[in-house]
């Protein structure tokens, strides 16, 4: 009844335009997308209904036609639960008739979701879903993760740190895929470079009292504390970490964080933290005219998976211009063949599914650095998108050759 509920409260059709041609090969007369995301749990700061804002603004920037036919945008909140995430798309799919979904946050709901190609055929566009298992054992030809993957945050965070001299970690982490995921690939960034592991503790996703666990991790009295985890989590993790003086013992490092973790924190008590990014609204006129349009939505400046959520409907909308049609092969072929130049990124889509693209390291300012609002970061290093999602050597989707 749960998910019942959820569908019914969370679906919501936005038609921006009545218009149709002939010659387009359109499903339904019209172009049905969704965007499935944690709309009030832990990571909605992180995605959100800023989400929604995002793909809304690139359905206005094709003027809310495609092919000479309407787009209509579906939105539901999957409450972190997978069962109800897969529920709903599998609704949108056999009922609604959806042609391409935005997943925006939790691999393990997302998952679920990529679990429905293997007898549905529609593009899934996986933004916030961090896990590696999209373009590797869980791959489909359908499946593209457009964003970030635990490997590309952790290879360019751990990376920095360890040339500084943090070799002796403890982890904690969200105990659930993605956290999983997260803490994996850190360690082997860490251990293939001299650093090791003195401890390790896994916290539910939502925890809201980590005095616990930083405790224990105080005892291993490590160099570094690594937060393999997102959102809430992160943010309550950090507060608590700073309650109990572990930020003047040993560096604390959020593999995983956005601009508006650090707003929300405030910059008092996020300086000087190391961030792995792919995009950040103060780089240049493009990234803040779009978070100008954004902002004066929302309130505040998106993330990088807010200009990820627009980017890949954008990238997808053009797909299907491009194609005249929905069908997903054929989009499918389209996005393959693009060269992926817009305000988020430059890019493409491999054959494993990976929209691979730069990533940068960025460090928390200070408040006596920062000359603006939302000035928060600045950039320190640029990682090649081959070298932080890894090569197609070492992917182990069954669509690659080897």
């Amino acid at each position: 009844m749960a998910a019942a509920s959820t569908l019914k409260w969370g679906i919501g059709i936005l038609a921006l335009a009545m218009a149709g041609t002939s010659w387009a090969d359109i499903s339904q007369d019209e172009v049905r997308i969704g965007y499935l995301a944690d709309l009030s749990g832990p990571y909605s700061d992180n995605t959100g209904i800023g989400g929604k804002t995002a793909i809304q603004l690139a359905i206005e920037d094709f003027n809310g036609t495609v092919a000479g036919k309407p787009i209509q945008l579906y939105v539901a909140d999957h409450q972190a639960k997978a069962d109800i995430g897969a529920s709903i798309a599998r609704q949108w799919l056999d009922e609604e008739k959806l042609d391409m979904i935005v997943g925006g946050d939790n691999s393990a709901v997302l998952l679920a979701v990529n679990g429905l190609l293997n007898d549905k055929k529609f593009v899934f566009m996986n933004v916030g879903g961090g896990s590696t298992a999209f373009t590797n054992d869980k791959c489909t030809p359908y499946t593209v993760q457009y964003h970030y993957n635990t490997r590309s945050v952790a290879r360019t965070i751990v990376s920095a740190i360890l040339k500084e001299g943090g070799k002796d970690w403890y982890f904690l982490t969200a105990d659930y895929t993605f956290g999983h995921d997260l803490e994996k690939e850190a360690v082997d960034v860490l251990e293939k470079n001299g650093g090791h592991v003195t401890g390790r503790v896994r916290a539910p996703l939502g925890t809201s009292d980590f005095s616990s666990f930083v405790l224990q991790a105080q005892a291993a009295n490590p160099q570094v504390l690594a937060l393999a985890n997102a959102g809430d989590d992160t943010i309550n993790a950090i507060n608590t970490s700073q309650e109990f003086g572990l930020t003047d013992q040993m560096k604390v490092a959020a593999l995983l964080m956005y601009v508006t973790n650090v707003h929300a924190m405030g910059l008092a008590n996020a300086q000087g933290l190391l961030l792995a990014e792919p995009w950040y609204w103060d780089t240049n006129d493009q990234t803040r005219a779009f978070a100008q349009r954004y902002y004066d939505v929302v309130g505040k400046m998106p993330n990088g998976n807010h200009a990820a959520d627009y980017s890949a409907t954008l990238t997808y909308l053009k797909a299907v211009e491009a194609a005249g049609s929905d069908d997903p092969d054929k989009v499918m072929a389209q996005l393959r063949t693009m060269q992926i130049d817009d305000m988020y990124s430059k890019g493409h889509i491999r054959e494993d599914g990976t929209m691979v693209h730069d990533f940068y390291l960025f460090r928390v300012k200070t408040p006596e650095e920062s000359k603006k609002p939302w000035d928060y970061m600045e950039r320190l290093a640029t990682v090649d998108g081959e070298v932080a999602f890894g090569g197609l050597d070492e992917s182990t989707c069954s669509l690659v050759s080897h």
